[in-house]
């Protein structure tokens, strides 16, 4: 398998889709290892949060829990920028909180 160049600030804040064409979220984060290659998507505000540095809502007033998802690297399509889809079910992310 090739490696693939993305424009990773093209997909930042984009809003992710699922099959079935719901929103689950916006793509928040990417987590990547010490040869740059994608291992996670961060999806919710958890992501944003973790994005931010921020650890706590409560700075802001916010009183709700933070919600996401992490996505694993194959489980994202990222081939349009601007439409991040899923290439799984959204029960198959793993739930952040």
């Amino acid at each position: 398998m090739s490696a693939r160049e993305v424009h990773l600030e093209l997909a930042i804040g984009r809003r992710v889709w699922t099959e079935g064409d719901k929103a689950i979220g916006r793509l928040e984060e990417v987590r990547a290892d010490d040869q740059w290659r994608i291992t996670e998507y961060l999806i919710g505000t958890t992501g944003l949060l973790e994005r931010l540095s921020v650890s706590t809502l409560s700075l802001f007033g916010i009183a709700h829990k933070p919600r996401g998802y992490s996505a694993r690297w194959d489980q994202v399509d990222l081939s349009d920028v601007r439409r991040p889809r899923l290439t799984c079910r959204k029960e198959d992310l793993q739930t952040l909180e």
